[in-house]
């Protein structure tokens, strides 16, 4: 007897959720600036080309260089110098990931370790700066290696940005959130640079100093609560607590609410000491601000992380005007 065709179970599908993926986009975002080609072209723009050209001449072979302006690219791309990492430590990361060694395969087995604080805080110890020479002649072996095992006819600027990717992905995805969300505050404080950066008298990683229309020094700088303080010298004994910044790096949707919960509780805090402004960054897709409000209702101004790290975008412009009215100086051109 026919029974016909052979009834078949339905079986739902249960793909995982995209979140992470999410954050690694905006993390992405915050590396281009710290650690990638932006940031490497960035520091070029502001050297001495004659000294840095010196320097390629010493560090990298000749042959090399030649077979890089043929293509158009200039050495420091793919050959790290002293003064390059002297001016900007962190582009030790770029460098690493573009020769495809992990955090743990450089700094822990390759007992480099030492040189962290160049990477994650940008920072120059007097411990490590009589190794930098050293550290750029092994480089550049590698660098010479990868030249000529690639090709270079295969070789682009694309190409090189396409491998740091390939190393960092890994990174990005394998960091949990407190990780993910330092970066974020680092993304910030490094926003915050490039707006005032005209002004800036001093530095350090965690700080700026700035000298404002009224002559009054201005410090910016993380703190434990909040992230960012934004702090004006009337006087030898007098400050004046202008901004305080949350930032609340996660990209977990769901644990939105509980982070502005925390948020509002540092501001409260630093309403008691005088702040004014009381402004939260966030780093979810979507945010619901008549409920964050309710979450958080001493902050002034909500921002979207991914949205502030375009400089062309309503909420980067907003952030700008805003921070260089209160801190008094003029916008930078």
């Amino acid at each position: 007897m026919d029974i016909g065709p052979t009834q078949k179970t339905k079986m739902s599908l249960h793909l995982p959720s995209s979140k992470l993926q999410a954050t690694v986009a905006t993390a992405l975002d915050a590396f281009r600036r710290l650690y990638l080609q932006q940031a490497l072209a960035k520091t070029i723009k502001d050297l001495d080309l004659t000294q840095l050209n010196r320097e390629l001449d010493a560090f990298a072979p000749a042959s090399d260089l030649k077979q890089l302006a043929s293509l158009g690219i200039r050495g420091e791309f793919l050959f790290p110098v002293p003064c390059l990492l002297t001016a900007n430590p962190r582009l030790l990361g770029y460098y690493r990931l573009l020769f495809g060694f992990s955090q743990k395969e450089f700094f822990n087995k390759g007992k480099l370790g030492r040189f962290v604080a160049m990477e994650e805080k940008g920072s120059l110890s007097s411990r490590v700066v009589g190794e930098i020479d050293d550290l750029c002649h092994a480089f550049s072996q590698r660098a010479s290696e990868l030249l000529h095992d690639i090709g270079p006819e295969r070789l682009s600027l694309d190409l090189l940005d396409d491998l740091t990717l390939l190393t960092l992905g890994p990174q990005l995805r394998g960091r949990n959130n407190t990780k993910i969300g330092k970066l974020a505050n680092q993304a910030v404080f490094e926003l915050i640079h490039s707006i005032v950066a005209h002004a800036v008298e001093s530095e350090r990683p965690t700080r700026l100093e700035l000298r404002n229309a009224s002559h009054r020094k201005v410090v910016i700088a993380f703190s434990a609560d909040p992230d960012i303080s934004v702090v004006e010298e009337l006087s030898a004994k007098s400050l004046r607590n202008i901004v305080a910044i949350e930032i609340k790096g996660g990209g977990d949707q769901s644990n939105i609410w509980n982070r502005l919960g925390e948020a509002e509780k540092s501001h409260q805090s630093a309403r008691q000491r005088g702040f004014v402004e009381f402004w939260t960054i966030f780093n979810v897709p979507k945010l619901d601000l008549a409920k964050a409000h309710e979450k958080s209702p001493t902050t002034n101004r909500f921002y979207g992380l991914p949205e502030l790290l375009i400089a062309s975008s309503p909420a980067f412009e907003e952030f700008r005007d805003r921070l260089v009215s209160l801190v008094g100086i003029a916008a930078g051109k």
